[in-house]
């Protein structure tokens, strides 16, 4: 398809974006799909955020992608926000509609959703997250959303462990129904007795991404059960030294953050145009396409 006058536009914004994946994917899609936009990307500072979501409006963007640092900010700026984008307090897609921002927090989602499609669900279970992050955050909050029991929280004592404990109190507020707890990451202890008591297990820390693949936060194995739930949210590498050890222990889903990438990346699509990216299996597609390239073969 050719850009025309007519063309309508979607971007990514955040700092920085040279490496990113999505104007590839998204405009991949858009061709598959025979929907006439383009997508590009901005590399914004956060103290440049609002004048460049102002500009976007006033070039008549459709919606916008975020990413680090301007998260939080973009919450701030949005007229309305979805139940997870609230809790979590930043937004990663933005929809622009009759001059209003529609926020949206799609992390979660795609964490979620690829459970879902390994045969996995969050509903009623029990859940322990290593990590107080933006992604762990998404996780924790998609979770309560979609009815878990319990969720237990644990973060090194640093900055982020009061953002935690913050996340605790606004799901519990939120989410009748659910618990959550956080402790230390530092007390391995506590951290091995909650895992045994969990139905799944995710790491969203950054433990076990490249260059230290050969990490991971779990040293007892041995809370490895073949009934077990293992996810991690690091991507690279495909497989982490967590996700590899849950292999061999004989757990029976073991997954690593590609999926969670993949299909936060979908729901996105699906808000920005109400069309799935599984349409004409655009979505699968892209990615066999990718592996080709990054194995050195002919590819996208």
């Amino acid at each position: 398809m050719e850009i025309n006058g007519r063309t309508g536009f979607f971007c990514l914004i955040g700092s920085p974006v040279g490496h990113s994946g999505s104007p590839a994917m998204y405009n991949y899609s858009f061709q598959k799909t025979e929907q006439d936009y383009v997508y590009l990307a901005f590399d914004v500072d956060l103290d440049k955020t609002e004048e460049a979501v102002s500009a976007l409006k006033a070039l008549g963007c459709k919606g916008v992608n975020v990413t680090m640092p301007c998260k939080t900010k973009v919450a701030e700026l949005a007229d309305e926000l979805s139940d997870a984008a609230e809790l979590i307090g930043a937004c990663n897609t933005v929809v622009v509609k009759d001059g209003k921002l529609h926020g949206h927090n799609t992390d979660g989602i795609g964490f979620v959703r690829n459970l879902k499609e390994h045969g996995a669900d969050v509903k009623d279970k029990v859940i322990t997250v290593m990590g107080a992050g933006g992604a762990a955050t998404a996780i924790q909050v998609q979770a309560a959303l979609e009815g878990a029991k319990k969720i237990y929280i644990f973060n090194c004592k640093d900055k982020f462990y009061a953002n935690a404990e913050n996340t605790a109190r606004k799901i519990e507020n939120k989410v009748p129904g659910v618990t959550v707890e956080v402790y230390p990451l530092e007390d391995s202890q506590k951290l091995y007795e909650k895992i045994k008591e969990s139905d799944i297990l995710v790491n969203a820390t950054k433990s076990g991404m490249k260059p230290a693949e050969d990490e991971s936060l779990i040293k007892d194995v041995s809370v490895f059960q073949p009934d077990f739930v293992v996810a991690d949210a690091v991507y690279n590498p495909r497989e982490t030294k967590l996700i590899r050890e849950a292999k061999a222990a004989g757990c029976k889903i073991a997954l690593g953050g590609i999926g969670m990438l993949l299909w936060q990346g979908e729901a996105a699509f699906r808000i920005f145009t109400g069309e799935s990216m599984l349409r004409r299996k655009c979505m699968k597609d892209f990615f066999e396409d990718k592996e080709k390239k990054d194995s050195g073969q002919h590819g996208i």
